[in-house]
């Protein structure tokens, strides 16, 4: 807990230095104990930011600065289709062969393409929105269309891809031809 409160422009470029030194995603209610402000001025600061142009995006998790990648990655968009029920298994299959979920996309009738930020490559990431659903009765994106929905996944190397994408063959989750 910060004894000192921060203001202002002060308190916003401390919190883009917290946020571009993290690897982890960094929750609203971190950042105000760290700044000795309430949970809605974070959020309001997040929004000041955002429109100043730094990449920062809001997760299930916390917020990220979006670090430009030194080392090249490789993504695939990826199509899956599969019960509510499965839908952490897809999630620790992915992980456990070293892929990062950058998102979730649905295409929604009524207001076309709805994409959330996840960027979990963990199980713990994985297993800590699970029970935040849990906490908040949310549902899934991919039941507002039939347990049809898109994931970006990003990797090291194309072989961790493509062994992600075989294992969620295997599991009947990919949505193909």
């Amino acid at each position: 807990m910060n004894d000192k409160k921060l203001y202002g422009d002060e308190r916003r470029e401390q919190i883009l230095d917290w946020l571009k030194e993290s690897t982890e995603a960094l929750t609203g209610k971190e950042l105000s104990v760290r700044t000795n402000v309430s949970r809605q001025v974070i959020v309001q600061d997040m929004s000041l930011l955002k429109a100043k142009g730094y990449p920062i995006i809001a997760t299930s998790n916390g917020y990220l600065y979006m670090q430009t990648h030194t080392k090249e990655k490789h993504q695939r968009l990826i199509a899956c289709q599969h019960q509510p029920t499965d839908a952490m298994d897809e999630l620790y299959t992915l992980v456990d062969y070293g892929v990062k979920v950058i998102n979730v996309i649905v295409e929604h009738p009524m207001y076309g393409e709805l994409t959330a930020s996840l960027h979990f490559h963990t199980r713990q990431q994985v297993q800590q929105f699970n029970e935040e659903m849990k906490a908040t009765n949310a549902t899934l994106l991919s039941e507002l269309t039939n347990g049809v929905h898109l994931h970006t996944i990003e990797a090291d190397t194309p072989k961790q891809l493509e062994d992600a994408i075989s294992a969620l063959r295997k599991k009947g989750y990919l949505l193909e031809d």
